[in-house]
């Protein structure tokens, strides 16, 4: 009830982390949610890996290439939205305020991507799938949740993948729902002076079976807790957690898990 075969148009389905700390890194998230990986060559003595979960891919895990550290990029978690066309994306996206970061190419025969930032400022990567779809399980302890928006103009950012994947939302001024096609598909939460100099950006969820246990083996890990446990009324526990390598993501406790449905 978790695994997938195919996503629709619109819909999250992968993540991947790049970090400055490949070594570190990699041995944190295999250990926090006992993930096993398999490493694909990239060529130049570099390796993708794919973390497995039950057999299936559930995110992916690169070292930052070199000129990538010598810019002053920090490590961090990438999100990707899985579209029929990605070429055909360029157009809507321009005509919409949004900038092409990096123009659509094609990795090896996984599939073709573009990185797009919004006119909010934050990154995202749309996905063509071709042998690779993305995860392969989702929503299940040890797997991928979630995808939120933290941006600073949450209606400028409504209308921008409004208007170029179809979402719609519903919600409330304290949170935004999205959804696509029918099907839940992340949130939208505004940001403020509360948070500081925080840039907007996509992060990404991982389902844990229990927050408590899981902040410790964080801590244990050498990660870190960034935020105290928090609760989503009717939904569960969360907080935000760095790696060693410094790139934050979320863990939540989920009161119940929507099963994927084809």
């Amino acid at each position: 009830m978790y695994r997938v075969t195919k996503y629709p148009h619109g819909t999250f389905s992968w993540a991947d982390n790049t970090s400055t700390n490949a070594d570190a890194a990699r041995t944190f998230y295999t250990d926090l949610f006992g993930w096993g990986k398999i490493d694909e060559p990239l060529g130049g003595g570099m390796f993708y890996t794919m973390f497995q979960h039950q057999g299936e891919h559930a995110a992916g895990f690169a070292a930052m290439m070199p000129d990538m550290q010598a810019q002053g990029i920090p490590s961090h978690w990438s999100n990707y939205v899985s579209v029929d066309d990605v070429d055909a994306m360029i157009e809507p996206i321009k005509a919409n305020g949004g900038t092409i970061l990096v123009e659509p190419m094609d990795i090896f025969d996984s599939g073709r991507m573009l990185i797009l930032s919004d006119p909010t400022g934050a990154q995202l990567g749309l996905w063509q799938p071709k042998s690779h779809i993305g995860a392969g399980i989702v929503n299940t302890v040890g797997a991928m949740c979630w995808n939120e928006l933290l941006t600073r103009d949450a209606e400028s950012a409504k209308a921008f993948y409004s208007a170029i994947l179809g979402w719609e939302y519903y919600g409330d001024e304290h949170y935004i729902h999205i959804t696509n096609r029918g099907r839940n598909n992340g949130g939208i939460l505004q940001i403020d002076e509360r948070h500081g100099e925080l840039p907007p950006m996509w992060m990404v969820y991982f389902h844990v079976e229990d927050i408590d246990a899981a902040m410790k083996q964080v801590e244990a890990l050498g990660g870190k807790v960034v935020t105290q446990k928090m609760e989503a009324p009717d939904t569960g526990w969360f907080t935000v957690i760095e790696d060693p390598a410094g790139a934050v993501f979320y863990i939540m406790q989920l009161a119940k898990a929507d099963p994927w449905e084809e």
